[in-house]
This record gives C-alpha cells, structure tokens and sequence, in this order.
C-alpha cells in the first residue's frame, strides 16, 4: 500500500545531488546545536538551533504581507531545481529545503488554496499510510503556517518528536469509542491534546470531524478552529495528535528588547521539538519560559474542561 519507498529515496538522493540548497542545508543538520530539557510530568522538549528556519519562524502572515509576495508553494514560482512526486491527483510532494528533520517533506496542493483542513483530513491518512517511515503534519493558518494562502502538509522522519513515545506513557483520559476508534485527552502535558487511536480510516476520520465541529464552538475560529495535527500509521493503526491552541504565537516574539524571542510554535515544536534560529533564543529557553509560551498558545483550562465534556455527549 506504500508509495514505492525507492521513489522517495530517489527523489531525495536526486534533490540533494542536484539542487544546491538542500544540499547544503541538510548536510547543515549535522551541525546544529541540540539540548535537552526533562520536565518533572514525563516529558521532555528538544531544543534545536537551527538558523536555516529564520524564514518560517519570522514569517509575516498578515494579508496585507501575503499580498505583496509571490506564492513560493506555487509551481511557477517553485525553483527551477526543485522537482517532486505526484501524489492522489490533488499533490505534489516535495524535499523541503530548509529541514528540520533529516528527511523533511513539503506536501503541496497542485492548486493555490488557502490554508485549511476541512474536506482534507482523509488526505492525511491516505499519506501517512502510503508514507509508513514518515509522520505528517499540519499546521492551520494562524497556527505555523508560513504559506497560509496555500494548502499543504508536511512530513518528516518518525523517531524524532518526542510526542511519538511520549503519548502512549503519558496519562490519558479516555472521552469516547467505538469498536474501531478511541478518543483521549491528555491533560498532564503542558499542551492541551487530543489523542484519536482507531484502525479504520472513515471511523477515525469520523471522531477527527466531530473533534473540529467541537472545538469550532470554543476556541477562536477565524478561518478554522486554531490547530495543529500530527498523523501517523503504526501497523494497522492510526495515531492523530490534535494540539487546539487560542494564539498564534506568544507575547514575547513581539518584544523589542531583550525580552524577545523568535519562538513560533508550530506542530513540530507543539510535538516537543523547540525550533530557535537565534542563538541567543536557544540559550535562553528553560524550563520557566517554555512553561510561559504554552500558556500563552494553548487552551485554558476553563474552556478545555468544557470541550471534554462536550467530547464525551
């Protein structure tokens, strides 16, 4: 059911030979500086300084910034290097050029779109299970999104944010199921989450509609519910992570002092992995200040309190 691994190896071995950028940027990966932080729940965040994210981290979304520049998602507008692999009619996936993971995809639409998971959902799991080594995510439109005026997902290499491991230890509330899909809140987490565990696809996909239906009612939604979604497959089994969050990025990246912190947490820094490509910012974050900027973005507890139990009707 996989799409050919050997095209995605080839795609990747043929990107990284050929186009300049992406060659230097991933062999830059086995130089950017990491460290851990441990929190006393039983979770960890990874911090990494990565100076090539500039871009998307200080991205400007505003409309009136998205109208003045070209749509860089657009094939005409792509690099001339820069090749893919069609994907379901509707996608191209791409080598993103400025990784994250050691294998980072960009999965675009093929038409320009705005930025928004209704309708698309299925398209995540239809990846995440042609894209077995992979997990995808998305990130709405004031949630990360460095291109919210053109949909698409990302994926990268499994067995690098730490919420892959860290959810099936972590405790869980358990909200609805069926035979087929269970519903979990986790709460002890620092970020407000929704874990969907479910073996058949229209099934999970059912619990994710009723998830954004749900939190459509509570938590700003101006285009859509404000989320990020990790998806993937681990056998015969699908894990989606949903992070609803109430800002798009915390008080300090607006700061002009020394206060300031280009921090803008998108899925892959929700998923435990904290993206700074500031050095200053990489020393500076510690336990207190993480525990601030998920305040900020994350749910309140009043309103999470009321979407579980809305969950469970």
């Amino acid at each position: 059911m996989a799409l050919a691994i050997n095209s995605i190896d080839e795609l990747f071995a043929g990107q990284l030979s050929g186009w300049k950028l992406a060659e230097r940027n991933y062999e830059g990966l086995s130089g950017v500086l990491t460290r851990d932080i441990d929190f006393e729940e039983g979770f960890r965040f990874k911090i990494q300084f990565n100076p090539g994210r500039i871009r998307s981290s200080a991205a400007k979304v505003d409309a009136e910034s998205i109208r003045q520049r070209s749509c860089f998602l657009c094939s005409d507008n792509r690099p001339t290097e820069q090749k893919g692999i069609p994907f379901n009619q509707n996608y191209t996936i791409l080598v993103n050029p400025f990784p994250i993971f050691h294998r980072h995809l960009t999965i675009v639409d093929n038409t320009h779109g705005e930025q928004l998971i209704s309708g698309r959902f299925g398209d995540m799991l239809q990846l995440s299970e042609h894209l077995p080594d992979f997990i995808i995510f998305y990130n709405g439109p004031k949630c990360g999104a460095s291109a919210p005026d053109h949909f698409h997902f990302q994926g990268g290499n499994k067995v690098f944010l730490p919420v892959e491991k860290e959810i099936s230890r972590i405790n869980r509330q358990f909200l609805f199921g069926t035979d087929s899909c269970s519903l979990f809140a986790m709460d002890n987490y620092l970020r407000k989450t929704l874990l969907i565990v479910g073996t058949d696809a229209a099934a999970v996909e059912n619990c994710f509609n009723k998830v954004f239906s749900v939190l459509r009612d509570f938590i700003p939604s101006n285009p859509e519910p404000m989320m990020n979604v990790l998806v993937e497959k681990e056998g015969e089994e699908w894990r989606v992570v949903i992070f609803p969050r109430k800002n798009h990025r915390p008080e300090q990246f607006y700061a002009t002092d020394d206060d300031q912190l280009l921090l803008s947490p998108a899925s892959v820094d929700f998923g435990g992995v904290l993206i700074t490509p500031r050095h200053e910012d990489f020393e500076k974050l510690d336990k207190s200040l993480i525990r601030n900027v998920f305040e900020q973005v994350t749910l309140d507890d009043d309103v999470w309190i009321e979407i579980k139990k809305k969950l469970q009707l």
